[in-house]
């Protein structure tokens, strides 16, 4: 079985995150404008458990016995982790191992269900996401599921926050001229008041997005929308992800955790990464060199792992 773990990764709002992706790539509900992993694939609303929850269980507890500092486990990655029927097993059986905050980034599709927010209860911390607040803006934005409608989202993300215990950040992706508009940012503030969420945490479009119209807000901009959405919102958005010259070794880290989970080219990595692709390609040729990773051709591609 593939490995479902990687990292640690540094994070700004977690410290030190061990990653978790439980799905195949670009498995999820929604096929959002901004996503980093690429546009077009289908989307999907049907839940299995597509890894084993005694594998992945195994695979984490293996990595948390290691001398590496771990400050959260996080399951993201792929696409949407509640799709993964097995995710609530996995989570209540790492509570049962340690005290290190579990962590679930999700875009909210799987909270309509009261078996989808039951999956998620156990957790310590969960950011879900709502960029929309209307139909048109939802459909805009996120381009969901044919099933899922915003209404019934929020609706969701309300009765979760009467049902979890933990904290709950509410991450708001802004787009420009998408979902930024005075009209739509009073509905998103009337249904961030509904959901009484721990934080708002307002993001933009700093990496590679699926769609290049997909363009980002402004600090300025975005600081004026953290003062409408009041004293617990707060900007997430990193505006040097796109161009800091990051330390060699921190990337060359980055690259062998993405490839752990599974064979990638140099654009998959640009996007996961959000770093250039010529930059990428030169230290994963570097890695090669050094034989810590393999280069293979496959349908006129070159892959790694």
């Amino acid at each position: 079985m593939r490995s479902t773990i990687y990292g640690p990764v540094p994070s700004r709002r977690l410290g030190y995150s061990l990653g978790v992706d439980i799905l195949p790539f670009k498995t999820c509900s929604m096929d959002c404008v901004y996503c980093q992993l690429g546009s077009g694939a289908k989307t999907t609303v049907r839940r299995k458990e597509y890894v084993p929850a005694a594998a992945v269980l195994a695979q984490i507890r293996a990595a948390l016995a290691g001398s590496r500092r771990i400050d959260a486990v996080t399951f993201s990655g792929s696409g949407e982790p509640g799709l993964n029927s097995g995710i609530g097993k996995i989570i209540r059986g790492l509570k049962r191992t340690t005290d290190i905050p579990v962590v679930v980034l999700t875009n909210s599709s799987c909270l309509v269900s009261q078996k989808g927010r039951q999956e998620f209860l156990a957790a310590d911390i969960v950011v879900p996401s709502l960029d929309a607040a209307t139909p048109r803006i939802f459909q805009k934005i996120n381009r969901p599921h044919a099933s899922l409608k915003v209404d019934k989202i929020i609706d969701g993300l309300v009765r979760f926050r009467r049902e979890f215990a933990g904290r709950i950040w509410l991450e708001i992706m802004l787009v420009k001229d998408v979902n930024d508009g005075p009209v739509h940012l009073k509905k998103l503030k009337e249904a961030a008041a509904r959901i009484r969420p721990d934080k708002v945490q307002l993001n933009t479009v700093v990496r590679p997005p699926a769609e290049r119209s997909a363009r980002p807000l402004n600090r300025a901009q975005l600081e004026k929308i953290r003062v409408f959405f009041g004293e617990n919102a707060e900007i997430i958005a990193d505006f040097k992800a796109g161009g800091r010259q990051a330390d060699a070794g921190h990337i060359r880290q980055a690259i062998l955790a993405a490839v752990r989970r599974r064979p990638m080219t140099v654009r998959d990595m640009s996007l996961s990464l959000g770093r250039p692709v010529e930059e990428i390609r030169r230290y994963a040729d570097d890695l090669v060199e050094q034989g810590r990773l393999d280069r293979l051709r496959h349908k006129k591609s070159d892959y790694y792992k």
